[in-house]
């Protein structure tokens, strides 16, 4: 078991911890180590002060198409750590309107009009399956868990000048039902990544499948609040958790959690 040190990255809207990271754009050597290479799984704390660009990424297929061999696709999912009475998200992009028109509203600067907007509170669950047109607003806090992937197509930037990606963009936007946002309901589970909250009240023993020699056989535990709590394993003595700090599981390895604690399971598929 080792606790992982974030890797941060300042961005005009606020900022990124890359909490949970081999990705070359921000590795943890010592976390790439411990799984031994590429972890599939990319793990980020994100403050949003401002609202983020209205982005999309591609998924596997269109990731190869557009970017080449060896790229992987993006999807990822929010828990909400913490948010102002009136932050919202934009969670999709509205039925009925051709790639052309959205072009259209992109160069005008009318996106805004396209958008679905959600209100959202701490403990909400968001999913973002690759495809989807999403963006984060401002007061928000998040936990992200995402495929080990760097690639985004801005769509929009609300008029600051950055750099956009009309036609990659639009190439990859999937319309599909959303998953209604909602408190996270436990458990979720999709093809990329398994999370799990455990309410731990005293104390909570658990130990990690022994896997099958891949790095994806590594578990993360993700503390979301703790209150004196500590954690232990075989090989290293308790040590008190606090809030958004990881600690990376070796395959077979048995932990133990003492106190009162909220932590979140990461399990890569």
């Amino acid at each position: 078991m080792i606790k992982l040190d974030a890797v941060r990255s300042d961005k005009i809207w606020g900022y990124e911890l890359w909490i949970a990271s081999t990705h070359p754009n921000g590795c943890q050597e010592d976390f790439k180590k411990f799984c031994g290479g590429d972890y599939p799984l990319l793990v980020k704390v994100i403050q949003a002060n401002d609202s983020l660009s209205i982005q999309v990424h591609p998924d596997d297929e269109w990731a190869v198409k557009l970017e080449g061999p060896g790229n992987r696709g993006k999807t990822e999912c929010w828990y909400v750590l913490d948010a102002a009475p009136d932050a919202k998200l934009v969670y999709g992009i509205k039925e009925g309107f051709s790639n052309e028109v959205l072009a259209k509203a992109i160069t005008e600067n009318k996106l805004e009009d396209y958008l679905d907007m959600v209100s959202v509170k701490a403990g909400d669950f968001i999913f973002i399956p690759a495809g989807t047109v999403h963006a984060i607003g401002a007061g928000l806090r998040l936990l992200e868990v995402q495929q080990s992937c760097d690639l985004t197509y801005r769509l929009y930037d609300w008029g600051r000048g950055r750099e956009v990606h009309i036609e990659k963009g639009l190439a990859v936007i999937k319309r599909k039902e959303m998953i209604p946002v909602a408190p996270f309901p436990g458990v979720f589970d999709c093809k990329y990544f398994k999370l799990e909250i455990i309410d731990v009240k005293d104390s909570w023993s658990y130990t990690s499948p022994k896997g099958k020699g891949n790095t994806e056989d590594v578990e993360l535990i993700y503390v979301i609040s703790a209150d004196k709590a500590k954690i232990k394993s075989q090989e290293k003595p308790a040590e008190e958790i606090k809030a958004e700090e990881i600690f990376a599981i070796a395959p077979g390895e048995e932990i133990t959690l003492e106190g009162n604690a909220k932590v979140m399971r990461i399990i890569a598929k």
